[in-house]
């Protein structure tokens, strides 16, 4: 399910996401948002029309025109990428990441695809869709990041994918989920070097991550240990779970997912915990 709402950072996450994944079908996803049609459109409506039903009637059929339009905008793009996709327009009110969430779990989709416009810090945290959707979505989550560095884009077509490993049960969802969405590709585990080093399963390579104490949060230190293993690797993503070990580590590992998403500036697959890797539609 690819999350489309016309903006450079959705297109980009198309584009990205069509180097990284073999062909595949899905869906092109588009919130019809309020106020339902764009400045200029609702000012014209405004005068040629007499009566304010007949006003509000206008900006309904012309906002589900206009939103037809992007999600068939989004085919294209989907299908330049390599994909065959169909549309499909939903009504929101608000809420967009929790109402893509909903989507999802009526689609059921082997990956939601959404691109993210680059926030950091407070403004990533809160209000962020790509947030909000990484939270509640019953699927594993592929957030692009926008924009991407000419080094970042070239290791999209061959790179190896980097999976976040402590040996927990979020970690081994995490690894089936690498090996059923990138089959084919090398894929390295990066064990981060906290304490005791997680042995990795027979016939996967493993990297030792070397944890530099620099932050206050063991989120921020880890996503940003990994994205140094990603780019000495020339990794074309990343790949992490939502729970780790223990409660305490589920927690952690929970915040180290988040800080991957804002401090990598790779494509980032959060596999939740209640998610098991399959195949079908994406």
């Amino acid at each position: 399910m690819i999350c489309y709402d016309g903006s450079l950072a959705a297109g980009a996450a198309i584009d990205c996401a069509g180097s990284l994944l073999p062909p595949a079908q899905g869906w092109i996803a588009h919130l019809w948002v309020p106020p339902f049609a764009s400045d200029a459109l609702r000012r014209q409506l405004w005068h040629g029309t007499r009566r304010v039903d007949d006003f509000v009637a206008a900006i309904e059929r012309e906002g589900a025109a206009e939103a037809e339009r992007l999600a068939g905008m989004g085919v294209i793009l989907a299908k330049a990428a390599g994909w065959e996709t169909e549309p499909v327009v939903a009504r929101s009110y608000g809420g967009e990441g929790l109402q893509l969430a909903e989507l999802a779990e009526k689609l059921d989709p082997d990956l939601i695809v959404l691109g993210s416009r680059g926030l950091g810090g407070a403004r990533a945290v809160f209000g962020s869709v790509s947030d909000v959707v990484v939270h509640y979505a019953p699927r594993p989550v592929l957030v692009v990041p926008h924009p991407m560095l000419t080094t970042e884009r070239a290791a999209l077509a061959a790179g190896p994918v980097i999976v976040g490993w402590d040996g927990s049960a979020g970690a081994h969802r995490a690894l089936d989920a690498a090996e059923m969405l990138f089959g084919g590709r090398r894929i390295l585990l990066a064990a981060v070097a906290d304490g005791e080093v997680a042995v990795p399963p027979p016939g996967h390579e493993s990297l030792v991550v070397e944890v530099e104490h620099r932050h206050p949060t063991i989120g921020r230190t880890v996503a940003e240990a990994l994205a140094r293993v990603a780019a000495e690797q020339q990794a074309s993503a990343i790949v992490v779970g939502s729970r780790g070990r223990s409660v305490p580590r589920e927690i952690l590992l929970g915040s180290v997912a988040m800080a991957t998403l804002h401090h990598t500036p790779r494509p980032v697959v959060v596999v939740p915990h209640q998610s098991a890797a399959r195949s079908g539609k994406a």
